[in-house]
């Protein structure tokens, strides 16, 4: 079949019959008709009549809002939901169910849920949905430790499935993981041969109460594309698996980004008017308070400032560049411990990485300013204050850039929390403080 364009799809899913979708249903990915449906919302109840449970529950899957996730499963009768909701994996179902806000929206996707489905969502919405437990899902194919080879291939001829991985987990009797092996393995040793002589005890395992940014970090480390989630007892609970730590990712840096410019990390570019200004306002106020204690510092300096009136137009390139150099040590440095590459051997070093780059920024800026600086008020000695004053600031920067995300770390703070807003203080007060108090030094000599 030729490559299908979305235009094509388009008309496809809109104007075509049941019969024309399902022959072409293998080449569309659910995620392409997600996007049908999102530009085509009038549609939405057309194109949905005329597709397959499983590829409903696929594009349910797709779709990153579960109140969203809600409304598409709305519009079928009760038992077309349950029929959907079969299709759906547990840790997907999970995630539906923990974030409707309506406990009576959750008792009506749990109440559409056959027995042991409900059994395993319940289980799965007992773990807190930023760890391991909140994110993995409880399918997955398990080998009996006393099987054979032969009935391990008579077993799996029963229980493959599309999303089978090369990859199986071997457990005993107690559900205790014994090791990990491969089909590869499998099909090539004889048939009379034990599993437990071909397995491979060297298991790389998650804890369920494992924050996901730990998870993350770790599937990053072994480049893994699934690893089993244990209890404390290392009995097997479930898998986690590339695609949950790709979103987890998505959802970890969204929440830095959005912390580190004062917001809070669940805004999004559709959210509404009211949540977005909830989310932003606290730290505007915050920020506001900052501002007055950098007005404050150029307040005490007043005489200074009304005697050289050329120093105003001149502090704020020095607060400013502070403020830009502040925010690229802080970036590395929010970004090292996030990956954990910042410990307890290397924080010394790091620390005084920074101060060096500092110095040495601050030397090449502040000579640049030094001499604009000149140039502006015809004076030497202005562009030495303007000159020295960058110097200062920029090392301050640094330094202000590297202990505020440490510092909140060190005390159980996502370091990403607003760290810019304290960063810019430091600058802004100290660019400030040190302009403006050299201008005082050297007054005789600037008038």
């Amino acid at each position: 079949m030729d490559k299908m364009t979305k235009e094509h799809l388009t008309s496809l899913l809109i104007n075509g019959t049941s019969e024309q979708i399902q022959e072409a249903i293998d080449d569309i990915h659910p995620a392409d008709i997600l996007d049908v449906l999102q530009d085509h919302h009038s549609q939405l109840n057309n194109i949905l009549s005329k597709l397959p449970n499983d590829i409903i529950a696929d594009v349910i899957e797709e779709e990153e809002d579960e109140d969203e996730q809600y409304e598409i499963l709305k519009t079928f009768l009760k038992d077309r939901q349950s029929a959907i909701l079969d299709e759906m994996s547990d840790d997907e179902l999970a995630d539906l169910i923990g974030e409707l806000d309506d406990p009576e929206e959750r008792a009506d996707v749990l109440s559409k849920l056959d027995i042991e489905d409900k059994t395993h969502i319940e289980s799965l919405l007992k773990y807190d949905p930023s760890t391991a437990g909140g994110i993995m899902t409880t399918e997955f194919i398990s080998i009996k430790a006393n099987n054979t080879v032969l009935k391990t291939l008579e077993y799996l001829q029963t229980q493959v499935e599309e999303d089978t991985t090369y990859y199986l987990y071997v457990l005993d009797k107690e559900k205790v993981l014994k090791g990990v092996i491969s089909l590869r393995d499998i099909v090539s040793s004889p048939f009379d041969t034990p599993i437990m002589d071909i397995v491979n005890p060297n298991v790389k395992t998650v804890d369920v109460n494992m924050d996901q940014e730990e998870v993350a970090k770790k599937f990053m480390k072994y480049g893994f594309y699934m690893m089993p989630v244990v209890d404390s007892e290392y009995r097997m609970l479930g898998v986690i698996e590339i695609d949950d730590v790709m979103d987890v990712m998505e959802e970890e840096t969204t929440e830095d980004i959005n912390l580190m410019a004062g917001m809070s990390g669940e805004e999004r570019v559709d959210s509404t008017v009211l949540e977005s200004a909830k989310s932003r306002i606290p730290w505007l106020i915050v920020n506001l308070f900052t501002a007055v204690m950098a007005a404050a510092v150029v307040a005490n300096f007043e005489s200074t400032i009304a005697k050289v009136v050329s120093l105003s137009s001149v502090m704020s390139i020095v607060t400013g560049m502070g403020g830009n150099a502040g925010t690229q040590s802080l970036t590395i440095l929010c970004r090292g411990l996030s990956l954990g590459e910042v410990d307890k051997d290397n924080a010394f070093q790091i620390f005084c990485k920074e101060i060096t780059v500092g110095l040495l920024s601050g030397i090449v800026i502040g000579i640049i300013v030094a001499i604009g600086a000149w140039w502006f008020a015809s004076n030497p000695w202005f562009g030495l204050v303007a000159g020295l004053a960058m110097i200062l600031n920029m090392l301050a920067a640094n330094i202000a850039g590297y202990l505020v995300p440490v510092i909140l770390k060190r005390l159980n703070i996502d370091p990403a929390l607003a760290s810019g807003v304290f960063v810019t203080t430091v600058t802004d007060c100290m660019g400030f403080f040190f302009f403006l108090g050299l201008a005082t030094l050297f007054l005789p000599l600037l008038i």
